[in-house]
């Protein structure tokens, strides 16, 4: 966002210093073709939307307006304080996530499903593990969810033997 301010306020000086070689009856016209548009911005019922990066060049431009020609601005003093506001909200504050934990990717589930029927004798843990191993970062709690929503025993009974096959 940074670079694309200054590649802003770069093309901004640019066309000023083009702006000095221009003759003064040229830019009289094109003052006067700019008043005409503001007074047909204003005329209309939605307010104009401007971009972040025109919020800060009209911000910086306004302080070197005299102040009675600041009024005539679509802006006015409050909203260049919002602006202002806005952006050091928007620089000092966290991401806003959703409510809970973020859905598992389909992938995920197929391969946890596929482990599950492949390795019967796998419990939840062992394949929480098998994955890890593969790169991918799953609790054992979240695959023991996929297995029961699927139908799975989660923790499938081992085939150890009996004590009486033992003894």
């Amino acid at each position: 966002m940074a670079l694309r301010l200054w590649y802003l306020i770069v093309l901004r000086v640019f066309g000023w210093i083009a702006l000095l070689a221009r003759s003064q009856a040229s830019k009289d016209a094109e003052i006067l073709v700019l008043r005409h548009q503001l007074a047909v911005l204003r005329r209309q019922l939605a307010a104009p939307r401007p971009s972040w990066a025109d919020r800060a060049i009209i911000s910086a431009l306004a302080r070197l307006l005299p102040r009675r020609r600041r009024y005539h601005l679509f802006v006015t003093p409050r909203t260049l304080l919002r602006w202002h506001a806005d952006l050091v909200k928007r620089r000092w504050s966290y991401p806003k996530h959703g409510p809970g934990r973020p859905p598992i990717r389909p992938t995920i589930r197929a391969l946890v499903l596929r482990l599950a029927a492949e390795n019967p004798d796998w419990g939840y843990r062992h394949i929480a593990g098998q994955i890890a191993g593969l790169g991918r970062k799953v609790s054992p709690a979240t695959v023991w969810a996929i297995l029961k929503k699927a139908g799975f025993d989660p923790a499938p009974r081992r085939s150890d033997p009996t004590w009486a096959q033992f003894l």
